[in-house]
């Protein structure tokens, strides 16, 4: 596409000289004679790039920079140019926002040149920001998929927790999507525009782990051959997740102590301290309170980590979430693979209710991929399913009702919850707050389930 450029100069002859190199060089151009003159141009017509002369008369160019910056809608890429300006001048441009600086005389090259760098600037900015809008939509907190009142309390939870700095420490089982809940978190917070860094306690070794969290200096050790930051700092102005920090071995528990106390790190081998804003989250698959007891963790670090605490169940304390699991996936991996998957046989999502789920979340994810791949049509069958789910068949899962002939995912999940609910006031003489602790759902939703389905026993 081409580029449009408004050149800004007070000397009539350079801006047509200007012009004429642009032009030949495929950019679009037009001209303004003072800082005025180019202002109420950008309030009638975008521009990709600005050439702006600093010395003019009237409005000069440090003038025009000033007013551009308090409209980011109509801040274009400004490359200042002069004759008379001193390098403070230089400097100040950069600070107001300008992108380069060029002095006169200059050759064609030298213009070109810095065009076509600030061109590759702006296509890196637009590229990082789609990115972070593609990120921001994956971790946003629709994507977290779930229709049990557990995990809708969750839900709740840490919607609210993303507006604070405070520590939050998520547990549950590998694979229940505690990364997941992090990365929402962080996306869904005003840190959104700094960095995430996942760092697994558990996968570094512990020589070597210390120097990935808080950096060393030249020379510190045998192997430092060059100063370098560690991920703690790297996560400065965002959101550092401490995944499996049952693993941190305990000399190092001290250390992470003193940082989420003081914000403050140390590199190895150096003598001063560097301030560090970063928000912390931790998770972890142990029982961090038992790990206590038996002296394996230190009390004074779970309690500075367990500021707010997150638990996300195991999937087979929550099967009703399957279908709808099962859905997300296979709208996710059509988009991925290129696949036209439209539906799932009542007999396979018989198989997928009844398996208890041990590698939770994830496992039902690569269960429904490799479905996907070994599909041939438009609907997973029992005999895409892998073996272990297979298995499962017979085991006294929750079984989809053998009335029915719909292969509607939706209409088959309400069959089953009203199937439940019936179930559970049978077992419980119709006792509606035992049988909604049975279906581990509140009585509210209870009753309103009751309502919604036309249940009268």
């Amino acid at each position: 596409m081409t580029q449009r450029v408004l050149i800004v100069d007070d000397e009539e002859n350079l801006r047509q000289v200007l012009s004429v190199v642009l032009q030949r060089d495929g950019y679009q151009t037009e001209e303004a004679k003072n800082g005025q003159e180019a202002l109420e141009k950008l309030k009638s017509h975008p521009y990709d790039i600005v050439l702006c002369d600093i010395k003019m008369p009237g409005m000069d160019g440090m003038e025009l920079l000033d007013r551009l910056k308090g409209d980011p809608t109509r801040f274009p890429t400004i490359i200042m140019m002069s004759a008379y300006a001193t390098h403070e001048d230089a400097i100040e441009a950069m600070k107001m926002g300008a992108y380069d600086y060029i002095s006169k005389p200059f050759k064609p090259d030298e213009v070109l040149l810095a065009l076509r760098k600030a061109k590759e600037r702006e296509r890196l900015r637009k590229e990082n920001l789609w990115l972070r809008r593609e990120v921001e939509k994956e971790y946003s907190f629709e994507n977290i998929v779930s229709t049990s009142q557990c995990m809708l309390e969750i839900f709740s939870l840490i919607k609210k927790v993303a507006e604070y700095k405070s520590t939050v420490l998520i547990t549950g089982e590998s694979g229940t999507g505690k990364e997941l809940v992090a990365k929402a978190i962080h996306y869904n917070s005003d840190r959104s525009g700094g960095p995430f860094v996942p760092i697994n306690c558990g996968a570094i070794p512990d020589n070597l782990l210390e120097s990935e969290l808080f950096g060393h200096v030249k020379g510190s050790f045998t192997d430092a051959t060059r100063s370098r930051k560690g991920l703690l700092e790297e996560a400065h102005g965002g959101t550092v997740l401490l995944d499996e920090i049952g693993e941190l071995p305990k000399f190092l528990q001290v250390k992470i102590l003193r940082f989420l106390q003081e914000s403050e790190i140390r590199r190895i081998g150096d003598t001063k301290t560097l301030k560090v804003d970063v928000r912390v989250i931790a998770a972890t698959a142990r029982d961090l309170a038992k790990e206590v007891e038996r002296g394996t963790f230190r009390e004074d670090l779970y309690y500075r980590l367990n500021v707010i605490s997150v638990h996300l169940p195991p999937l087979r304390d929550r099967k009703m979430d399957i279908p709808a699991l099962v859905r997300h996936f296979i709208a996710k991996y059509n988009e991925k693979l290129g696949t036209s998957v439209e539906e799932i046989s009542k007999e396979a999502l018989r198989a997928l209710m009844a398996y208890n789920w041990p590698g939770n979340v994830r496992e039902l994810e690569n269960a429904i991929e490799r479905a996907m791949v070994l599909s041939a049509g438009p609907r997973i069958e029992i005999d895409h399913l892998p073996e272990a789910v297979l298995g499962a068949r017979d085991s006294g899962g929750v079984p989809l009702p053998l009335d029915t002939n719909e292969l509607s995912i939706k209409k088959a999940t309400q069959a089953i919850e009203k199937d439940l609910i019936v179930k559970a006031l049978q077992k419980t003489n119709r006792n509606r707050t035992h049988a909604a602790r049975l279906l581990e759902i509140s009585h509210r939703t209870l009753l309103y389930k009751i309502e919604e389905y036309g249940i009268n026993l």
